[in-house]
């Protein structure tokens, strides 16, 4: 068994009386002394930091059109200064993982996720060679809320002229920070990667602001699911299709119509059409306790056969109840529809409900 990584802020993890869990093969804090649900609301009414420094970052020296053979992504037609949502996909049209997609004019700049990131970076080298350049010097932060941007212009003024999914490069006192204007709870806010030497000092003087606290991984996932955001290993993997992860958004005109080259094209075009036998939907379960992810979902309270599967499943606290996500066949996933979750042993009901759960609040 390989030995757990550490990221650059583990010692003011400690310090704040973080705990510290595994994750993706990564010593991480899954809460801090305020608790997963003070966390989460702090988050959605101020402002919380995230160490995500787990995540890969890589640069790509490349034309943008290169990467277009592994996505199912217009990179091409992505504006410098921009970002978009990618997913890698493999001949059978399955989700290898889905990453950031930056143009930062003479490269480009991705985020992947942790536990796929030496995967990713192989199969990048595998394809594009020399252009791949992992980061391994800078730390990534995420500051998520509704008060993330007037904090961080405190460090970095332009911030709060960016826009959602604006990228920039910008000099401060805690040295070059590459800032997006994106994240991954449903909130306004910023991931800033930041050179490792700085991360310390630089998170330091976001959480001496008043109404800034450190957010651990537990607050992190129902903040997400609470979006409506898929989990990579979890929502969608090798075995799902962004078709059937609902994640057509995310392939646009021109890669269903003209440049149809990426791997999978076949069945995820074929599925866009004619629609894909399942759907990933939301779920509200009814009472308070949450069907967590590996539920198994039936028709009815005395059906035989599952049906499908929780995927993710957590209490909500913005919305006050358990939600959960899940695959269903395409004729029972219309919002309204009934299926029934096993939990210890009772057949409990769960309603279909249009995905998120709550509304998103990023800075148009």
């Amino acid at each position: 068994m390989s030995e757990l990584k550490r990221t650059g802020l583990y010692d003011l993890h400690l310090e704040l009386g973080g705990k510290i869990v595994p994750f993706a093969g990564w010593e991480l804090p899954v809460q801090y002394p305020m608790g997963v649900m003070k966390e989460h609301l702090h988050t959605r009414a101020a402002a919380g930091l995230f160490d995500v420094s787990h995540m890969g970052q890589v640069i790509l020296r490349c034309p943008p059109k290169a990467l277009e053979a592994l996505v199912p992504v217009d990179v091409a037609g992505l504006a410098e200064g921009r970002q978009r949502y990618g997913l890698f996909t493999d001949d059978t049209g399955g989700i290898l993982d889905d990453l950031m997609i930056a143009n930062r004019g003479d490269h480009l700049f991705l985020v992947v996720n942790a536990a796929m990131a030496d995967q990713d970076i192989a199969h990048l080298r595998a394809h594009l060679g020399n252009a791949v350049e992992p980061v391994t010097d800078r730390a990534l932060l995420a500051l998520q809320g509704p008060k993330a941007a007037s904090y961080l212009a405190q460090i970095a003024p332009p911030v709060a002229q960016m826009r959602f999914m604006d990228v920039a490069v910008i000099p401060t006192v805690h040295g070059v920070l590459w800032i997006s204007r994106s994240g991954y709870t449903g909130e306004d806010g910023f991931e800033i990667s930041v050179p490792t030497a700085n991360a310390d000092g630089f998170a330091r003087a976001l959480l001496a602001m008043e109404d800034v606290a450190p957010i651990g991984l537990g607050a992190r996932d129902s903040l997400r699911l609470e979006a409506g955001l898929c989990l990579y290993g979890s929502d969608i993997d090798s075995t799902t299709t962004p078709v059937e992860a609902d994640l057509n958004w995310a392939i646009q005109k021109s890669r269903r119509t003209e440049r149809t080259d990426f791997p999978g094209a076949a069945v995820i075009l074929d599925q866009i059409t004619n629609g894909a036998p399942r759907k990933r939907v939301g779920l509200l379960p009814e009472g308070r306790a949450p069907m967590r992810a590996g539920t198994n979902l039936f028709a009815s309270a005395d059906a035989a056969d599952p049906i499908g599967t929780i995927t993710s499943g957590a209490f909500g606290p913005s919305i006050e109840r358990p939600m959960s996500m899940g695959y269903l066949p395409a004729d029972l996933a219309a919002p309204g529809t009934t299926v029934f979750g096993e939990v210890r042993g009772k057949r409990l009901p769960a309603t279909v409900t249009p995905l998120p759960f709550r509304p998103a609040t990023y800075k148009r």
